[in-house]
């Protein structure tokens, strides 16, 4: 019950037409001094069991921003979650799709 570990009250997604797009941004991202990876969950990687995400394919990232600003404000610690997209998967994440997953991972007993 230790609130600083929640990791996804900032949430983005980003969307992009192709996988080079999406390993690009990863690459700008991985090169950026202010950015701190905490964690990546790569459900694009052909490994990953699409199964377990009902089909569901994207790349997350928990990340900090640690610079002269997010220090100043003293927000510098705090993990926000940016979704990387392909925009096929984008055009199904809505509501209803949403819906759908949490159903799905209620079966799973998730």
């Amino acid at each position: 019950q230790d609130a600083s570990r929640l990791v996804d009250l900032c949430r983005q997604s980003v969307v992009f037409d192709s996988a080079a797009e999406v390993a690009a941004c990863l690459r700008a991202i991985r090169e950026d001094p202010d950015a701190r990876v905490a964690r990546v969950k790569n459900r694009l990687d052909p490994a990953y069991d699409a199964a377990a995400s009902a089909g569901y394919r994207d790349v997350v990232l928990n990340l900090r921003l640690c610079c002269a600003e997010t220090v100043e404000l003293g927000v510098d610690g705090h993990v926000c979650e940016v979704q990387l997209i392909h925009r096929l998967f984008a055009e199904h994440k809505n509501d209803e799709g949403h819906q759908r997953y949490v159903a799905f991972r209620n079966l799973r007993g998730e």
